[in-house]
């Protein structure tokens, strides 16, 4: 992980993003570089993708974003390959345990139905949600974690959520890890909203920029994700509750993720 400022030491092919010419969540043109970053030692990095991750500040609204996301180039090399704690599986009765605490919360907001998992990656959450008498469903965008998740009996698709129109059919959309790695967060909201029943409930997690872990693992040059390859934003709790509120979602509940270092987990409910 680098400090404020890195050199890169390895070539990409061309440029690996759009860049952005707004903040990507209030639409204000008031952007400025915020510091760098060197993903090259992720264990994804491929060569196509720029090793230097610039980071901006909207001015507007104060959210922390990547100059730019993937193009389809770069998209399909990084999704070329998937860590191995995320194949459908991994480590299932460890990571039960914490699912097992994710879905118990839930569920005392929306105690049945169907739930969709956005990235569901190892299929932990959607297992424990099936314990719990919840009808599975999951999408990811890497075909072969779809694959090996519908060999587990898992009802899975290859396809983005703004592209599903099953409007009201879901009690629980869950986008664990997801929302960072959407270029337009926003829009994956609008569609949870639209797949949502009336009083659906949504899970999110994701790192929490701003809280004292991030900021002591910043004072040490530590904190890993200035260099996280996948993702594009990183969000305050402030700054991600007016957005739920933007699109129509009430912030219930907020919790430390046990899933991965410094992050946050929120359930809001679909008004």
């Amino acid at each position: 992980m680098s400090g404020s400022t890195v050199t890169p030491t390895t070539p990409a092919t061309g440029r690996s993003r759009h860049l952005y010419d707004a903040c990507p969540l209030c639409s204000a043109p008031d952007i400025s570089e915020l510091r760098t970053g060197d993903c090259s030692h992720h264990a994804l990095y491929k060569p196509v993708v720029s090793p230097l991750m610039v980071w901006m500040r909207c001015g507007a609204c104060e959210h922390v974003f990547t100059e730019g996301y993937f193009t389809d180039e770069a998209l399909a090399a990084v999704f070329s390959s998937t860590h191995p704690n995320q194949q459908p599986g991994a480590d299932f009765e460890q990571n039960r345990y914490a699912s097992a605490r994710i879905v118990e919360r839930v569920a005392r907001h929306a105690p049945d139905g169907a739930w969709l998992d956005v990235g569901f990656g190892n299929g932990s959450l959607l297992f424990t949600a099936e314990e719990w008498g919840f009808e599975p469903r999951g999408l990811d965008l890497r075909p072969a974690t779809v694959q090996a998740m519908r060999a587990l009996g898992v009802d899975a698709h290859c396809a983005d959520l703004t592209s599903l129109d099953e409007p009201g059919r879901y009690s629980v959309i869950s986008l664990a890890d997801v929302l960072e790695h959407m270029p337009y967060p926003g829009r994956g909201l609008v569609a949870a909203h639209r797949l949502l029943r009336e009083d659906g409930v949504l899970f999110a997690s994701m790192p929490h920029y701003g809280c004292a872990a991030w900021r002591l693992l910043d004072a040490h040059n530590a904190n890993p994700y200035w260099g996280e390859l996948e993702h594009f934003h990183n969000f305050s709790r402030a700054r991600l509750y007016s957005l739920l509120e933007e699109h129509g979602f009430e912030p219930l509940q907020y919790a430390v993720s046990e899933r991965y270092r410094l992050c946050m987990e929120v359930i809001a409910r679909r008004r």
